[in-house]
């Protein structure tokens, strides 16, 4: 990380600060341990880290460097739809027959993939809808009071933008589709309005006439650079006493006493509670204390194209083709779409290279050259809610993962419900449709 210097054991240390012996140089046991450096991990430390706690994040390779620091920036506080009602399932066989197109499978994945896909189904049933939009849109509410206090504590509220969110269609039989999505949003608060014509026009110039139609949401947000933000809640938490040492974990058991973290070089540690916040891997840890948590991997493509490539008001969303564009303070990002091929595949980056191909069609004049292109892998759970809550067999472990597509949006309030488990306080929101044992 920027800005820190070594300690006397060649571990890191704030440079602002003095350096005091960490519970690992007295060979003691961590206070709280947390397994992912991501997002969640971020919030959640620093949240532990206002209550007085002594925290230490493990991360393999640093603070918001993997999925965290490749998003699409958007506080998605709208967005309470489970995946299985935005016409995933309608769309399906389509999708599925262009490779490059928003949803892909490798064939070599499918059979690993095809219990996953059979509870996605299954979470597509009308019993099951009102439950999953409860529960989401009590998240998002918690999630957005959360970090506008978060923001406001660490001094980052600078980095919020609050420009809205255009989503777009191309012919009246698509917008017609949304219109029931746009109604459950309505039962719950969510503001927006449907433009066309030189409504749609002014809030982005320069869109192909093909989109006929947009739905504008005044209330989303986005943030200038998610990379940037996470670093900077890091350092708050930081000030606040929370630590980090890079580290892979490869193994966790439980005790009594708390838990057992096993290194990749053989070591080991030592912790009263752990928080599992590891994204795409952490249902493998899950394991390793017995529980079986169906998650799958997401894995999303994009670039970022300079600053001038376009002039793009606000993020605009391509639901029909599944990715969006994001103007960040760091450049334009394109990208979305969805891979389910696990996390050892190597990239196809043929995917990010078609997103901005539509990109240029969608946006005619978008300078397509100078791009940085990357992909991250999506934690995802077949219902799209994720899983917040302490672990069947230890008392001392709180799992915190799943969270897919809203990651970013929904951190701050998971980092205040693990504040919560980990003080045996009541959480601000139900936590039943978010257990573990759910499955």
């Amino acid at each position: 990380m920027q800005g820190n210097s070594k300690s006397p054991d060649g571990g890191r240390r704030p440079s602002s600060a003095l350096w005091a012996p960490s519970p690992r140089d007295r060979g003691e046991a961590e206070d709280i341990a947390i397994i992912g450096g991501g997002i969640i991990g971020i919030c959640a430390a620093a949240f532990l880290a206002e209550a007085g706690r002594n925290v230490t994040v493990f991360d393999r390779t640093g603070i918001c460097e993997e999925t965290s620091s490749g998003n699409a920036a958007a506080f998605a506080f709208s967005d309470v739809l489970p995946m299985a009602h935005k016409g995933m399932i309608k769309n399906l066989p389509k999708w599925l027959a262009d490779p490059l197109g928003p949803l892909s499978i490798p064939p070599a994945y499918l059979p690993k993939l095809l219990p996953w896909l059979i509870r996605f189904w299954r979470a597509g049933a009308p019993a099951k809808y009102e439950a999953s939009l409860a529960a989401q849109a009590g998240m998002m509410k918690l999630a957005e009071a959360e970090w506008m206090g978060l923001l406001d504590r660490s001094g980052t509220k600078r980095m919020l933008r609050e420009d809205g969110s255009l989503e777009f269609y191309e012919s009246e039989a698509e917008f017609r589709a949304s219109l029931p999505g746009w109604a459950a949003r309505e039962r719950f608060g969510i503001g927006f309005r449907h433009v066309e014509g030189e409504s749609l026009a002014d809030l982005q110039p320069g869109l192909s006439p093909r989109f006929i139609k947009g739905t504008f949401v005044p209330g989303w947000k986005t943030v200038a650079d998610p990379k940037l933000l996470g670093k900077a809640i890091w350092a708050y938490a930081e000030a606040k006493g929370a630590r980090f040492e890079m580290a892979r974990i490869d193994r966790v058991a439980t005790d009594q006493n708390g838990a057992t973290l096993t290194l990749a070089d053989g070591t080991s540690r030592q912790a009263r509670q752990l928080v599992v916040a590891a994204g795409a891997w952490s249902h493998l840890l899950a394991r390793q204390l017995g529980d079986r948590i169906p998650l799958e991997t997401e894995r999303g493509y994009n670039t970022t194209l300079p600053r001038n490539a376009f002039d793009v008001r606000r993020q605009l969303i391509f639901s029909g083709h599944g990715f969006v564009i994001t103007p960040l303070e760091t450049g334009l990002r394109v990208g979305g779409a969805v891979e389910l091929g696990g996390i050892e595949r190597p990239p196809n980056f043929n995917r990010s290279q078609a997103l901005l191909r539509k990109a240029q069609q969608f946006l005619p004049g978008l300078n397509p050259s100078g791009g940085r292109e990357w992909m991250g892998f999506r934690p995802s759970l077949p219902d799209s809610v994720p899983v917040i809550g302490k672990a069947p067999a230890s008392r001392s472990v709180v799992y915190a993962f799943g969270h897919g597509h809203l990651g970013l949006t929904q951190a701050a309030a998971t980092g205040r419900l693990i504040r919560e488990l980990v003080l045996g306080q009541t959480p601000a929101v139900d936590l039943a449709p978010f257990s573990p044992q759910r499955f």
